[in-house]
C-alpha cells in the first residue's frame, strides 16, 4: 500500500508539475451554458520524448462519466452513502482526452452543460475524477476509498439580479493544510503550473472585483490568471464578483 501511494504521488507530481489549467465559462441570457477545465499537459509528453510513444500513440474520445459510473456501480455500491451521493452528482459531466505522441499533445477537458449554474459546483470533483483516468494512475482509486482532493476544495458559481460570483474555499482545513504541507518537496517543479479563468457572458461587463483582470473588446469576456500554488494555498485569490450593463 506505501509503494501503491508513493508511485502514484510521483506520478501525479510529474503530471501536475508539467499542467496547465484553464476553467472556461460561457453563460447564456437565460442563466444556461457550458462550463469546463482543460488541462493543458504538452511539456508533459514532450518531457516524455519517445518513451510516451510505448504508452500511446493517439487517443481522441469522450468519456460520459454516466456511463464510467454505471460501470463501476459494483465497486461504488460499497462505498458510504455520502460519497455514493458524491459521485451520483457528477453523471452530467464528460470528459474529452486528447493524445497524441507524435505531436506530443495532452489533453484532458472535463466541461458539463447546465440549465443553471449552480449545477457547475461540482467540477472540481470532476476535476480530482479526471486524474484517475489518465494513463499510468489507477483508475479505480476514484472509487475504492483513497483520498482525493475533491473534498479539500470547492467552487460555488452564482448568476442572479445581474451579478456573476466565483467563490473558492477550503472544506477541510486539516486535510488542506496537510496537502500544503506536503507540497512544500515539490514546489519547485509546480512553479510554472497557471490556472486560468475565462469567462463569456450575454452583457458587457462594467465591474470586476480583480482589478488586473483582462477584458475583451465588447467588454463580454474576462481572462484572470494566477500560479496554480497560490491558488491552491489560497483559493480566495481567485474569487469574483462581476456586475453587467442592464
Amino acid at each position: 500500500m506505501i509503494l501503491k501511494k508513493v508511485s502514484l504521488l510521483v506520478c501525479l507530481t510529474l503530471v501536475l508539475s508539467s499542467c496547465q489549467f484553464t476553467e472556461t465559462l460561457v453563460l447564456n441570457e437565460d442563466g444556461s451554458g457550458r462550463m469546463n477545465i482543460e488541462m493543458n499537459m504538452n511539456e508533459l509528453m514532450a518531457f516524455g520524448g519517445n518513451e510516451a510513444d510505448s504508452i500511446v500513440s493517439k487517443i481522441d474520445t469522450i468519456i460520459s462519466m454516466k456511463q464510467f459510473l454505471a460501470e463501476k456501480k459494483d465497486s461504488i455500491s460499497q462505498l458510504p452513502k455520502e460519497e455514493q451521493a458524491s459521485l451520483k452528482r457528477m453523471e452530467n459531466y464528460n470528459i474529452h482526452m486528447i493524445m497524441d505522441s507524435e505531436t506530443k499533445k495532452m489533453l484532458f477537458n472535463i466541461y458539463t452543460d447546465f440549465t443553471n449554474i449552480e449545477e457547475a459546483n461540482d467540477l472540481m470533483m470532476g476535476l480530482d475524477k479526471t486524474s484517475s483516468l489518465m494513463p499510468g494512475v489507477n483508475n479505480a482509486s476514484s472509487v475504492e476509498g483513497e483520498e482525493s482532493t475533491d473534498n479539500v476544495m470547492g467552487v460555488a458559481y452564482s448568476y442572479k439580479k445581474g451579478k456573476f460570483s466565483r467563490d473558492a474555499f477550503i472544506k477541510d482545513k486539516v486535510r488542506h493544510q496537510q496537502q500544503v504541507d506536503s507540497m512544500k518537496n515539490t514546489e519547485s517543479f509546480m512553479s510554472s503550473m497557471v490556472y486560468k479563468l475565462k469567462y463569456t457572458f450575454p452583457r458587457k461587463i462594467v465591474k470586476s472585483s480583480i482589478e488586473d483582470a483582462t477584458f475583451s473588446l465588447d467588454g463580454k469576456t474576462i481572462e484572470v490568471e494566477r500560479s496554480f500554488v497560490d491558488y491552491f494555498k489560497n483559493p480566495d485569490i481567485l474569487d469574483l464578483e462581476l456586475e453587467f450593463e442592464k
